[in-house]
């Protein structure tokens, strides 16, 4: 169920992959879930279009070190603009890039990128045809449809006839954002549609969760969400691998992430990743509240090895 996989030529050591998080899957945090047992993990999804004006910050969200594969995830509407990107020398180390067709955020939608791609999919179809035609590998994530129109079978089937190496279903329309069970059925349907890889995403909270994605789907690899957010040693339950000590982790995503992005930011983006490994701890609330009032990088660190 758990096991290599291959991706257009690009191997996997196994089908358990990290799943872009916005805010969250910086270089220090995709290490650390790699070093847990992730087959694959992504980027921050990059805007296009910031990396054709060269925005320096959106270069940032590429950092990618010695990690292998590497992935990255881009988004945007205007074909010839995705292209440049997938082109570009921002890109150029990635082995694999994923198209989001699935954000559910307002500002996104709104500019028609994201999830607003389900609904024109002449213009989801020439973005993707585009992507391809950079020489990269691409695949696309996307939601099971918007407003009530499941269209997972259709839309995987555009995905792959436009040229795309694999699909990520998240099992949820875009109204209900993150809430609800996933719909197994319709990730069976895109599966059943297609024969490149499909991967599942949506609710794959422990090795049970991700047993029963695989086996009512018939999915060909699951992506982990917020649950690594709330605990990256997800990777170690579902796939077997070694443990180690979260305290180890902590510090040393700590230590990394100062390195990358500073001081300021490493005290504000840990403070905000110790907090999310407090979940289910007793006297978490109080461990929230003493985190969040410390100012710098060494008090972090101090009380992280209170709590773990």
């Amino acid at each position: 169920m758990f096991q290599p996989i291959d991706i257009a030529g690009l191997h996997c050591p196994n089908n358990v992959f990290l799943a872009p998080l916005a805010g969250y899957t910086n270089y220090p945090f995709r290490k650390m879930c790699m070093r847990l047992g992730a087959g694959l993990t992504f980027t921050e999804m990059v805007s296009c279009k910031g990396l054709s004006y060269g925005n320096e910050e959106t270069k940032k969200l590429l950092y990618c070190g010695t990690e292998s594969p590497k992935a990255a995830q881009i988004f945007g509407n205007d074909p010839a603009i995705m292209r440049a990107a997938c082109e570009s020398e921002a890109l150029a180390p990635f082995d694999l890039i994923d198209i989001n067709m699935g954000c559910p955020v307002p500002k996104v939608v709104k500019n028609g990128e994201g999830s607003a791609l389900l609904e024109n999919l002449p213009l989801a179809e020439k973005v993707i045809a585009a992507c391809v035609k950079s020489g990269k590998r691409i695949s696309v994530k996307f939601r099971i449809g918007v407003n009530g129109n499941k269209i997972a079978r259709e839309f995987a089937r555009l995905c792959e006839g436009a040229g795309a190496c694999m699909i990520t279903v998240h099992g949820r329309l875009r109204e209900q954002v993150y809430a609800g069970e996933p719909d197994y059925a319709e990730i069976a349907a895109a599966k059943q549609a297609v024969s490149i890889p499909v991967i599942a995403n949506g609710g794959i909270f422990s090795k049970a969760d991700a047993e029963a994605m695989m086996g009512r789907t018939g999915a060909d690899g699951v992506m982990i969400a917020r649950a690594a957010m709330y605990d990256p040693k997800i990777f170690c339950k579902i796939l077997g691998t070694a443990d180690v000590p979260l305290l180890e982790l902590f510090l040393n995503e700590l230590e990394e992430t100062k390195a990358l992005y500073g001081e300021k930011f490493a005290c504000v983006f840990m403070r905000k990743m110790a907090a999310f490994y407090t979940r289910g701890m007793r006297g978490a609330a109080e461990w929230k509240r003493k985190l969040f009032s410390a100012a710098t990088t060494e008090e972090v660190a101090a009380l992280a090895k209170e709590i773990f």
